[in-house]
């Protein structure tokens, strides 16, 4: 079980994102906006965060975030390649050009309680994008639904802090 995320840990990821000149727009599904939350509930996380997208439905991952319609149709929405596309799409939909966010950051999964598409609960893909290239992670987390959307929040946290550190 991924630990719950630490206040410490996103103040932390704020500071170092702000002594960057970083920003991040996120793009949540299973999190329903918790990611958002967790990184807005820091002060001066009005120089970091330039918004968020809670696109839930699948074919607002489409419209909204601009996921290819022939991957949603063929994989769902429970797809590595949906959370790489989804960070690509709020980064760029979020600010244009100069204004896109430096990173984009999304998160996609099952949080139960049942699966979906035959995806068990808990299999969560979280996507991650930059003008430097995007990748994905897979997360397979226990616990009931509230939990996995916690743990969900507290991996995309300690992604970002990952990031800095590599950087």
């Amino acid at each position: 079980m991924t630990p719950p995320v630490r206040i410490d840990e996103t103040h932390a990821l704020i500071e170092k994102m702000v002594r960057r000149s970083l920003t991040v727009a996120v793009a949540e599904s299973l999190t329903g906006g918790l990611l958002v939350a967790e990184l807005i509930r820091i002060p001066g996380a009005s120089r970091v965060v330039r918004g968020g997208v809670v696109a839930y439905a699948t074919d607002l991952k489409a419209s909204l975030l601009g996921v290819d319609n022939e991957i949603l149709s063929a994989r769902g929405p429970v797809d590595p390649e949906v959370a790489i596309q989804m960070a690509h799409g709020v980064r760029h939909r979020l600010g244009e050009g100069p204004d896109a966010a430096a990173w984009g950051v999304s998160t996609t999964g099952v949080a139960g309680p049942g699966s979906q598409d035959g995806h068990p609960a808990g299999t969560v893909f979280l996507g991650f994008a930059s003008k430097d290239g995007a990748v994905s992670r897979r997360l397979h987390l226990d616990g009931d639904r509230d939990s996995v959307r916690q743990q969900t929040v507290a991996a995309a946290i300690r992604l970002m802090l990952e990031t800095l550190e590599q950087n």
